[in-house]
């Protein structure tokens, strides 16, 4: 188990010195690939890089990105960081339970998504998750800065390496998200030719299905297996009407 692989992505953040303390943090604890997704100020900034200190070289090396899927192409596991309660089947677990099931793969990308300073994630972002994770705080003050935040999740991170040193753990050969996605255009866009779902509510079915998949943990095959599913379909829709123009 290690951290080479792991991303911590940050989704629009603003705040150049919130970006310069989750480098020097990220430095503190191991962890090295920052991703910004939009950022809306400058993480090369003096105050970036005075309060990034001696984890500048993570705020030089950070690649930019315009969107979120672009920011976890090739990764196999993904967690959201959420300060909401979801209406979801998927329940938020704390950083304790959750982040270790992103180091089970060593070898593969995975990423740690973190939202804006002011109002995190949306809806539509958090559906790129298979899991989810809300920091516990006290009831008297329950909103975390955005670096705090990625500070704890980045000890608890490293501690779960350091408990694991001795470990083996199995491995899976989980389908990357990319990969995912593709297969979930292609189900909405079969779905609404069918007329299983509307345009008005695909979002919402397809985050059922979403959910249905991501508990059950697909591999690459499987999902090869499921597209191939879609594709035959298609094939017997277009060979009936062609059938049927005779």
């Amino acid at each position: 188990m290690g951290l080479a692989g792991l991303r911590i992505v940050l989704v629009e953040p603003a705040g150049p010195i919130n970006i310069g303390a989750i480098a020097r943090v990220m430095k503190n604890f191991g962890l090295y690939n920052l991703v910004l997704v939009n950022p809306q100020c400058d993480p090369l900034s003096s105050e970036a890089l005075m309060m990034a200190v001696h984890g500048q070289d993570i705020l030089e090396s950070a690649v930019l990105v315009a969107t979120l899927p672009e920011a976890l192409h090739g990764c196999v596991r993904a967690i959201a960081t959420t300060g909401r309660f979801r209406s979801l089947q998927t329940p938020l677990e704390t950083p304790r339970t959750a982040l270790p099931w992103l180091l089970e793969e060593p070898e593969k990308p995975t990423a740690l998504i973190f939202g804006r300073e002011d109002r995190g994630l949306s809806n539509e972002e958090l559906n790129y998750a298979q899991r989810f994770v809300c920091i516990p705080t006290s009831q008297d003050y329950l909103i975390l800065n955005l670096a705090t935040a990625v500070a704890i999740c980045c000890y608890e991170l490293s501690q779960c390496v350091e408990q694991s040193n001795t470990q083996t753990l199995p491995q899976a050969e989980l389908a990357p998200l990319d990969v995912l996605e593709a297969y979930y255009q292609h189900l909405e866009s079969l779905l609404l030719k069918i007329g299983y779902v509307y345009p008005h509510t695909a979002a919402s079915r397809m985050e059922k299905f979403r959910q249905l998949y991501n508990r059950a943990e697909l591999k690459t095959g499987e999902v090869a297996m499921l597209r191939g599913i879609l594709q035959q379909v298609e094939w017997a829709i277009k060979n009936q009407r062609d059938s049927e123009n005779l």
